[in-house]
């Protein structure tokens, strides 16, 4: 009786299930651990993503603020007292009637813009807007009569 119960105790059909059941736990475990690896290994990758277009970002609006700084400063170079004072720094000076010399050319009408122009009635040429009598119907007989026209020609 005692070797009976000592077979019956460790029978391999008993532990069989128990062995099938701690290998699927354990194979299941390992999928969800290579699962959860890569889970993570894709949010890091969109986590640097971010980073990086957030880093982009900042470093466009700082482009963009010094654009405008750069348009508001050049914008200060064109005033006019400024370029009056550097035109008199590199030796010019506001000119004087004295320095003005007036050109005649014979034949030139400075008003020659403000002359309207007379003509006759006899060179006048009138525009002739054409006239359209032409109803829908009339249109439409000229069109039968030209397919029929066609029709006749395939005939011949």
């Amino acid at each position: 009786m005692s070797q009976a119960w000592f077979q019956h105790t460790f029978s391999r059909k008993r532990f069989r299930t128990r062995n099938q059941a701690t290998a699927l736990a354990i194979l299941g475990v390992a999928i969800l651990l290579i699962l959860g690896s890569l889970y993570l290994s894709q949010v890091a990758s969109f986590a640097i993503t971010n980073r990086q277009i957030e880093d982009l970002i900042s470093r466009r609006d700082e482009l963009k603020r010094q654009n405008e700084k750069l348009i508001g400063e050049i914008a200060s170079y064109r005033t006019v007292p400024r370029l009056f004072a550097r035109a008199v720094d590199i030796g010019f000076r506001p000119a004087t009637n004295a320095d003005i010399d007036y050109v005649l050319i014979e034949g030139y009408n400075p008003n020659r813009n403000r002359v309207s122009r007379t003509t006759s009635e006899d060179s006048r040429t009138e525009l002739t807007v054409p006239v359209y009598e032409e109803t829908f119907g009339s249109w439409l007989e000229q069109q039968l009569a030209l397919i029929s026209d066609q029709f006749r020609s395939f005939g011949n």
